[in-house]
Order: structure tokens, then C-alpha cells, then sequence
């Protein structure tokens, strides 16, 4: 992160600084699509996204990556402690961690309910021991907390321009969009980990089981059901995309930038014929490039 941004964002002292410049990297490397899009943001309102994304994908990285270190109890022992000392360093104004200290810091200046910093904790620990889910509504209970509550952290920074009542069911559909699109994208991956986000209810209704999937073949039950999946999640896009219009013009390229990249993953997954259980598809630096690029554009004549 640039001194240019830190600067624009009143963000004083040598620790706080570098705690945001860790959320920058953080993000930088396990969040490229939406990282992309925060470059179109205006310089001050960056570093206090990459907070807020950067706490998400410190304790997610955190429940997926000690796998081969910790047990499962050993890993919601550290996700409990972690999250607890989080509350009273909101609290005390501060913190000596070194992801936290800038959240923390961004927490506090814009007033992020702390119901959703406590909701997303929630379904942290929920990934610890629930791998799958009967329904569509006991999904959203956990992507109500490991996505929604994102974009709704994301309102205030993005500057609406109606009161938050009327925004913030944008940005839950969002958050919620984004996911499931991940969702979609890692079956096959989230399978070898134990974990099932398709709904049971849907596998049964189209003639799919979960050893079914793990045989890591497409055939036409499995792409029946991931067509359903896709189409479901495109509505929860055109949800969301209601809601730009409602933002800060200098906001709107980011998020607009964000839902065609997100979007984007869809469209691949479709062009790979559902080919999720044995590879995972990505949207090209090319078109990546493609959408940014004009986005770019527009960030600047907002800005102007």
C-alpha cells in the first residue's frame, strides 16, 4: 500500500500503518479478483477495504490452511481466543495484533456493528465442524456470516447515498453472490476438504449423492444440478446490481468492476461444461483485464 493512500486516509503511526499494508498483502494474494476492483476505488477509502476483506481471509486462511497442524479443537480453541481478544481490543481501542490492529482501527472509525463481526466468527467455527447443509435456508445462516455481513461491514466506506436501511439489502446480496460463485467454483476442492456448501435438499432433487460428486465425474444429474445452482446465484447478481446506483458515484466502477468478475465465474464454469469436481476455473487475466480497464475509466471521471 502506497504512502499516497495511507496518507489520504488520515492513517497516522508507524504499527497501524504497516497492519494496514499486511491487510493490503493479505488480500493482494488470496483475494486477486477483488483486490482488482479495489484499485478503482479512491485512495482513501482503499486501505480501510483491505482491513475489512483482510480480517475475513486472515481467519478463513486460518481454518483452511492448519489443517495439517492443528485438530479441529486445537483450531476453534485459536479461532475462539482470536476472536474473543478481537472484541476487547474493539473495545480498548486498540490492538497489538498485527491483522487486528488495523481492523480494529477501521472498525472503530466507521462504527461496524460489532453483531457482525460476531456473526461471522460464528460461521468460522461453523466450518470446523458442519459439512453440509440440509437447505438452502440452513446454508444462508452461514453465508449470512462468512459473506453478508462483509458487504454490510463495506456500506459505510462505500458512502451511500440513501440511508442504510434502504442499502444494505444490496450489500448483503453481494456478499451472499460473491459466495456462492466461490462456492460453485470449489466444489471439487471443497469436497477433498470434507465440505458440501450444495445444499442436500438440491442434490436430492436432482438424483445427486455426495459419493456421487466424489467419483469427480460431470455427468447429466451433477450438471443439472450445477446449471440450477448457477441460475439461482444470477439472480442474486441482478439483486445486488440494483443497488450500485444507491452509492457514491467515486464507488460505484469498484463494485460494478467486482460483480463482473464475480459474474465472470459463472460464465466460465459453464463454458468448462460444469467441469468443477476435478479443476478449478478462473475468469483469464485477459478478461480480467477487459473489465478492469474500463472500469478504470470511469473510476477516474467519477473522481473528476
Amino acid at each position: 500500500m502506497s504512502a499516497r493512500e495511507l496518507d489520504a486516509a488520515g492513517i497516522t503511526g508507524t504499527e497501524l500503518r504497516a497492519s494496514y499494508e499486511a491487510c493490503r498483502r493479505l488480500n493482494a494474494s488470496h483475494g486477486k479478483t477483488y483486490y482488482l476492483a479495489t484499485l478503482l476505488l479512491p485512495a482513501w477509502k482503499r486501505p480501510y477495504v483491505h482491513a475489512l476483506y483482510g480480517f475475513a481471509r486472515y481467519a478463513d486462511e486460518i481454518v483452511d490452511d492448519l489443517a495439517s497442524t492443528l485438530t479441529d479443537a486445537e483450531k476453534a480453541d485459536w479461532l475462539v481466543g482470536w476472536g474473543e481478544q478481537f472484541v476487547k481490543d474493539v473495545a480498548n481501542g486498540g490492538s497489538d495484533h498485527r491483522i487486528s490492529r488495523a481492523v480494529v482501527d477501521t472498525v472503530s472509525r466507521w462504527d461496524v456493528p460489532m453483531e457482525y463481526v460476531e456473526a461471522f466468527l460464528a460461521s468460522m467455527r461453523m466450518d470446523l465442524t458442519v459439512t453440509e447443509y440440509a437447505t438452502y435456508d440452513d446454508l444462508m445462516v452461514y453465508v449470512y456470516g462468512s459473506a453478508a455481513v462483509i458487504g454490510l461491514e463495506m456500506v459505510p466506506v462505500l458512502e451511500p447515498l440513501v440511508p442504510r436501511e434502504v442499502a444494505d439489502p444490496y450489500a448483503a446480496d453481494l456478499g451472499v453472490a460473491f459466495q456462492l460463485s466461490n462456492f460453485l467454483r470449489d466444489v471439487g476442492e471443497d469436497l477433498r476438504r470434507g465440505r458440501v456448501y450444495l445444499p442436500s435438499e438440491d442434490l436430492a432433487a436432482f438424483g445427486v449423492t455426495r459419493e456421487h460428486l466424489a467419483h469427480g465425474v460431470v455427468d447429466g444429474p451433477v450438471r443439472r444440478l450445477l446449471a440450477f445452482e448457477v441460475a439461482r446465484t444470477r439472480e442474486i447478481y441482478r439483486s445486488a446490481a440494483s443497488g450500485v446506483r444507491l452509492l457514491h458515484p467515486t464507488s460505484r466502477p469498484c463494485i460494478e468492476t467486482a460483480l463482473a468478475l464475480y459474474g465472470g465465474i459463472l460464465d466460465e464454469i459453464e463454458k468448462a461444461d460444469y467441469q468443477v469436481l476435478g479443476q478449478r476455473v478462473s475468469v483469464s487475466r485477459r478478461k480480467r483485464a477487459a473489465v478492469a480497464l474500463p472500469g478504470l475509466a470511469r473510476a477516474v471521471r467519477a473522481r473528476r
